[in-house]
């Protein structure tokens, strides 16, 4: 993927690391547009990075995709890049006999990307360059066993956006996955600042590295990440219970 010269959509773009993506795409030359549901989180990040340009939308309603990318099409004809970004992550009880969380998880998560690749695909594949960049997580390979569906959506991402990549194999349109580690965002509400997680912007500033130095590069695992990617080459079941008495630990501070 060529990191400047693009018109590139960002679902999640006004927080985290879509924000973070956003910004230094419209830093390095781009075309950036942001989209969300939260309207002041948007326009806080473009006041910052003016030239960039944002959306309300909310991708867990299906309802309101077909104007959404009727008019992305008609205003930015020459998108040629979408990045799913936008996600949920709640705390779930299994024993509760609730499914409202991981329905909710399920519809923002797998089903939005899912719908909105889906809404856009033929408009990247008519541009010369096109790219998918699906954003997944390390706990798609270790899942966080509090975190159920969050962990079993970004599982499904993962194994989408392989099938996805070999779909498009012979079209102009790149699909890569990137896979976070544990990044200081707000995903997590104040437990997502912990010192333990690696800072937004050295994410940001290695997975933009990698992209320039690397075109075609098909999954970015920063080093963080990678004992968490590799896990199942090794002792998967220690490392998953070590994984998650550590984790379950890190949330009661």
């Amino acid at each position: 993927m060529e990191t400047t010269g693009n018109t590139i959509l960002i679902t999640g773009g006004g927080s985290g690391i879509g924000r973070g993506l956003a910004e230094a795409f419209h830093a390095s030359g781009n075309k950036v547009i942001i989209a969300g549901r939260r309207e002041g989180a948007l326009q806080e990040t473009v006041q910052k990075s003016p030239g960039m340009e944002y959306l309300v939308f909310d991708q867990a309603d299906p309802g309101q995709l077909g104007d959404f990318a009727a008019g992305l099409k008609r205003r930015f004809p020459n998108l040629n890049v979408l990045i799913n970004n936008a996600g949920i992550q709640r705390v779930e009880d299994l024993t509760s006999g609730e499914v409202a969380d991981a329905e909710a998880t399920l519809q923002t998560n797998l089903l939005g990307p899912i719908r909105i690749t889906a809404a856009l695909v033929r408009q990247l594949m008519s541009r010369p360059q096109g790219a998918i960049l699906n954003i997944s997580s390390t706990l798609a390979m270790v899942p966080a066993a509090l975190l159920p569906s969050y962990c079993a959506s970004k599982a499904a991402i993962h194994s989408y956006t392989q099938s996805l990549r070999y779909q498009l194999r012979d079209s102009t349109v790149q699909v890569i996955e990137i896979m976070p580690p544990w990044v200081q965002t707000e995903l997590q509400g104040n437990r997502g600042m912990n010192p333990k997680a690696m800072p937004l912007n050295d994410y940001i500033s290695e997975t933009m590295a990698v992209l320039r130095h690397h075109p075609g590069v098909m999954e970015i695992v920063s080093d963080r990440a990678k004992p968490m990617r590799y896990a199942e080459r090794g002792d998967y079941d220690s490392f998953f219970s070590k994984y998650n008495e550590g984790w379950a630990a890190s949330q009661e501070r």
